[in-house]
């Protein structure tokens, strides 16, 4: 086992990690920016070490200096937690060119499956569905003629991308080449490389992924799905483990496509292979090649800590877990507490933290990065807090969202908890009939938000009222 280990990210993630090491009894080390100087994420590692400015390309994307701090300190192994450099391969690579264990897959199954061009193919060779898409695109002509192939809606994404930044939902051939120019520039920019490629466009479909662990001995099981369909510019906000359109068969089924995908790449570690359900049929989207935001609803439900069984696979040890020992308990859900307006568009909203108090009780889980105080900065992704609720079933976990979200108290920042309590609030959220159209579906939503903010809730009735003081 590893004796210290460099934990290469920030917020709650990096809380996350932090924690799974002190139970493991490994020492820590945190990097962190000028803005994240007395973050509790840097205050609760064993060292903590500044790496640069705010901005992100100076300090927790700068690979150069966050490797320099680990070969200073003797840290064996980093954890990149998920997003900066947790699916970067050339950073992968420098770790193991560096003789530092990277706590995640291999950098030749990051760089396989980071082209999701080429991820498509390595897909349809190990037979799991695909949705029916193109290659790379070259120019109009080739987009219009895959267009027409594949009838309109298509889907401009962009081949390097992730997190749906840069899709653009296509409709008509004269809306293609402005939108093919737009996605172009937008992967581009953010990615680095322009390649885009098209899907035909399932209408209404629900958006389910699975959880896969592998060992170096190619031993690897699934942890059963996470429905992930309550999205906001393809961007999720609440998921829940299992998906409410699961049956037996289908789970057997589309486990068995996520372990082929996985063996595929030849996947060491943790990972999820997402896909689309659409009229009774799945097809494979795209392998995240890390930890994903939302594992803790699959560590609810199999009570398997999915941290701890990363560190130990990438120490070499492994996996104990076996498929047939696998059976999740109840039902677990997960809201996004971020600092951002939905009535505005889901606009981030940057701000200090004056007053921030957690929800308590059975069935409740926070993993939060903040505390009062803290600064909600317009430098990194405004989530603040990850709410878990566990229930033995899908009306408990749904009960105890409700409940935790009206005790969650966060002021000092806009925030999006009057929005999750109103789609937990939902009758179709609560019959499980969603897709990820449900919020464009539903403008009732933001009219709700705007009401739980004007109107605070009254007491119920029959509440117990504060007797009167005679003078």
């Amino acid at each position: 086992m590893f004796k210290k280990i460099l934990v290469a990210n920030r917020g709650e993630v990096a809380v996350r990690i932090l924690r799974a090491c002190k139970e493991l009894g490994i020492a820590t080390v945190a990097v962190y920016s000028q803005v994240d100087r007395t973050a509790p994420f840097a205050l609760y590692a064993d060292e903590a070490h500044y790496i640069g400015p705010s901005l992100a390309r100076h300090s927790y994307l700068h690979a150069e200096r966050i490797l320099d701090v680990a070969k200073r300190t003797g840290a064996e192994a980093i954890h990149p937690g998920y997003g900066f450099l947790a699916e970067n391969a050339d950073f992968a690579r420098a770790c193991e060119a560096a003789g530092i264990r990277f706590i995640g897959p291999r950098s030749d199954s990051i760089a396989a499956m980071g082209s999701k061009v080429n991820a498509r193919r390595l897909m349809e060779h190990a037979g799991v569905p695909v949705v029916p898409g193109s290659d790379a695109i070259t120019d109009g002509a080739h987009a219009r003629r895959e267009a027409r192939r594949l009838g309109y809606p298509v889907i401009l994404k962009a081949s390097a991308g992730g997190g749906g930044i840069g899709m653009r939902v296509v409709e008509d051939e004269a809306a293609l080449d402005a939108a093919l120019r737009r996605a172009q520039s937008i992967a581009h920019s953010t990615f680095g490389e322009p390649t885009v490629y098209l899907e035909k466009c399932l209408r209404h479909p629900r958006h389910i992924e699975f959880q896969i662990i592998a060992d170096d001995s190619r031993h690897a099981v699934h942890l059963g799905e996470r429905e992930c369909s309550i999205q906001r510019r393809h961007q999720k906000l609440l998921e829940e483990s299992p998906s409410p359109v699961m049956t037996p068969q289908l789970r057997e089924e589309m486990g068995a496509a996520a372990l082929r995908a996985a063996t595929a790449v030849d996947y060491v570690n943790a990972g999820t292979i997402e896909f689309i359900y659409a009229q009774n049929q799945y097809y494979f989207l795209e392998m995240n090649t890390r930890l994903q935001v939302e594992h803790p609803v699959t560590e609810c439900t199999t009570g398997i800590d999915l941290v701890k069984e990363q560190i130990r696979i990438a120490a070499g040890e492994r996996l104990a877990l076996r498929q047939e020992e696998i059976t999740p308990v109840g039902w677990a859900i997960e809201c996004r507490i971020n600092a951002e307006d939905p009535t505005a568009g889901f606009a981030p909203a940057p701000g200090r933290i004056t007053a921030y108090r957690a929800p308590e009780g059975i069935g409740v889980r926070v993993d939060s990065g903040v505390r009062r105080g803290c600064r909600i900065t317009p430098f990194y992704d405004p989530l603040i807090a990850k709410l878990i609720t566990w229930g033995r079933d899908r009306e408990e976990a749904i009960q105890r969202a409700g409940r935790a979200l009206s005790e969650f108290v966060i002021r000092g920042t806009v925030t999006n908890i009057s929005f999750l309590k109103a789609v937990i609030d939902n009758e179709d959220f609560r019959a499980g009939n969603y897709s990820t159209s449900f919020i464009e579906e539903h403008p009732s939503l933001f009219r709700e938000t705007q009401k739980r903010r004007c109107f605070p809730q009254q007491p119920s009735r029959g509440a117990r009222q504060a007797p009167e003081i005679r003078r």
